[in-house]
């Protein structure tokens, strides 16, 4: 029986080897003069071929480290210049065989930057925990001096599989349980506090809450800024969420999280002149945005369910903060 993993890389090839060519060349054929149809059909076809070459072998391979700034005058003096390594959507699962080395190249370009954290945004699988496999002890390496912190995204609940409910929820503590086997702080509606002195931050992170009925709708906004202590005070908090849509469904409106961080939606995997189609669905997809003094930070992601990136490469992000004095 074929798994699901493998029938939707069988869709994509379909699609895009032959579904694809065909609608141009009846295009060619219903726009072009009837001398010339088959000659533009076959132009398209070889040009088709060569971009899906190109974003599966090259394309998908390239990754980027990407500085970005998010300034406020509610971060503590101590804090200024700190530096937070993000990475989202890994789809440890596509790095298999001969792209396993995508894998050790990630880690070894985020332990590069020697950042004060590194958090991840969720996916780090394709399908079920079985992705791990082989893969625990490259993630392990992953190291930084305040933690390494993570949150679960929509592809953590093995939700697509065909598992039943027992098994499903047994696959997902096995997630859970690789996670912090790596010596990541995996956090599902919790939060952590990191001090320097008499300053501190709080490292938040929701589980996973996607705008379609369709996805985990577990994050809990109010359980994630209340456990495992209340929050007193009116600290600085980052909130790790995986999907952006939860941004302003959720987090905006009940809480004070200055900057949020998350992924889901791998900037489409595709780009066109700067344009993507996942930009048709949502608002946030990729980059800093604003709302007033708080932000939300959408990584493209450092991976994918498929193998395949045109203009729109892998990326890992150093996030500095930076105090404005007020």
């Amino acid at each position: 029986m074929i798994d699901r993993y493998t029938f939707v890389l069988l869709v994509f090839y379909v699609v895009m080897l032959v579904i694809v060519p065909l609608i141009f060349s009846a295009l060619c054929r219903f726009l072009l003069p009837k001398r010339h149809w088959k000659k533009g059909a076959l132009a398209c076809t070889l040009l088709i071929y060569t971009i899906i070459g190109y974003g599966i072998f090259v394309g998908f391979e390239q990754l980027e480290v990407r500085q970005v700034e998010y300034a406020s005058e509610d971060l503590p003096a101590a804090f200024d210049g700190y530096r937070i390594v993000q990475f989202s959507d890994a789809h440890v699962g596509t790095f298999e065989g001969r792209r396993l080395w995508m894998l050790q190249r990630m880690v070894d370009n985020i332990n590069s930057q020697q950042a004060d954290a590194i958090v991840f945004t969720g996916d780090l699988e394709n399908m079920s925990s079985e992705d791990l496999n082989g893969k625990v002890e490259v993630l392990s390496q992953l190291k930084a001096p305040d933690g390494v912190y993570s949150i679960l995204g929509n592809h953590d609940y093995a939700i697509y599989t065909d598992m039943d409910t027992v098994a499903r929820q047994q696959d997902r503590a096995k997630t859970q349980h690789l996670e912090r086997q790596m010596g990541w702080t995996l956090l599902m509606n919790e939060h952590r506090v990191i001090r320097r002195g008499g300053d501190s931050i709080v490292i938040a992170g929701m589980e996973n809450w996607g705008k379609s009925e369709r996805m985990p709708r577990l994050g809990d906004v109010r359980k994630t800024l209340s456990s495992p202590s209340p929050l007193l005070s009116s600290p600085f908090v980052i909130m790790l969420q995986h999907d952006p849509s939860c941004w302003r469904e959720k987090i905006l409106p009940e809480c004070n999280a200055h900057l949020t961080l998350s992924g889901h939606t791998h900037g489409g995997q595709f780009s066109l002149l700067g344009w993507t189609p996942v930009s048709r669905v949502y608002d946030e997809w990729g980059g800093m945005y604003y709302e007033g003094s708080r932000a939300i930070h959408v990584s493209t992601g450092a991976g994918g369910l498929i193998p395949f990136r045109l203009a729109m490469p892998g990326e890992i992000v150093v996030i500095t903060l930076k105090r404005i004095k007020k």
